[in-house]
């Protein structure tokens, strides 16, 4: 069907992005957490460090566990020295433990392609295991100042509000929005790195998901979201995660036993935590699929040696 010349096509208005920079990179010079993955001293495995286990859990629950790890492990080459199940140790209880393992597999390819130092090239970064997009684009924007869109959930609904105008983003990021986040991108690679940082803890201390603060917001009056009078959410119902009762409680507790002890822990010891026998032969049999923990001979289990 051939288009008819005399009807414009619609056009996509874009956003100005000029016009949003300076007020949000002003208020984040003003109002910015002193966060340690923040400070000079904190460099690129640092803030890589911080980037894994931030994902999923808030920064007062990060803070002490990041700063015991990088006063035991100041560099990726200490780490990789350790067994991984040293990593699920010092995890602690963060949560989706799996991000120990993928840290440290992580710092053993730095040691051994990288010379242990975290590369800088956005390529290699995204190369390491357990590094997605987010994570490259991270450390290298936060520690190299390099021009990224870094897209994580705060980011997203910042954009989702201020340029889409909806309360929030889709569940799964899309393309449509990894290019709007392109194209808000400031030209210059400082200049790009501190918007990224900017947005994000917009979203994080202001636009935030439950009840966001508009009238401490650096760019309310260009909102779109408020603009159209803050519509609700009109998409798929967002419900939030439930952990009692779950095979990731039960999980949880059976690290927690195998973190404290010193020496493998017998069957019989494991089988305390969780009344429900098939809920926590299978909760078992999920760690061990995944890594974290090593079943060995005469009924035992240990924290991962290799």
């Amino acid at each position: 069907m051939t288009a008819n010349p005399a009807v414009p096509a619609a056009v996509t208005p874009t956003p100005d992005g000029a016009a949003l920079h300076r007020p949000v990179i002003d208020w984040f010079d003003a109002h910015a957490r002193d966060l340690p993955w923040r400070r000079p001293e904190a460099g690129a495995w640092g803030v890589m460090v911080s980037e894994f286990m931030l994902q999923q859990t808030p920064v007062s629950r990060v803070r002490p566990v990041y700063e015991q790890w990088l006063a035991r492990w100041p560099r990726p080459a200490d780490l990789a020295a350790e067994p991984p199940g040293e990593a699920v140790r010092a995890w602690g209880r963060l949560g989706y433990p799996r991000r120990a393992l993928r840290l440290h597999g992580a710092a053993v390819a730095i040691r051994e392609r990288h010379g242990g130092d975290v590369p800088t090239d956005h390529a290699q970064l995204l190369a390491l295991p357990g590094v997605g997009e987010y994570t490259a684009a991270a450390v290298a924007s936060f520690a190299y100042g390099q021009r990224h869109a870094v897209l994580d959930t705060n980011v997203r609904r910042v954009f989702a509000r201020a340029i889409s105008g909806a309360q929030y983003p889709p569940n799964a990021t899309t393309a449509a929005e990894r290019k709007l986040a392109r194209t808000l991108l400031p030209e210059d690679e400082p200049t790009a790195a501190r918007w990224a940082a900017a947005t994000m803890e917009l979203g994080a201390l202001i636009c935030t998901a439950r009840t966001p603060e508009c009238v401490r917001c650096p760019i309310a009056a260009q909102c779109a979201w408020r603009e159209a009078g803050a519509p609700a959410h009109d998409g798929p119902p967002r419900r939030g995660q439930t952990y009692a009762g779950t095979d990731r409680q039960v999980r949880g507790k059976l690290l927690a036993v195998l973190r404290e002890a010193v020496a493998p822990v017998p069957q019989a010891v494991l089988d305390q935590v969780w009344d429900e026998p098939v809920q926590r032969a299978r909760a078992l049999d999920g760690l061990v699929s995944d890594g974290l923990v090593e079943p060995i001979a005469g009924g035992l289990y240990r924290l991962p040696l290799t």
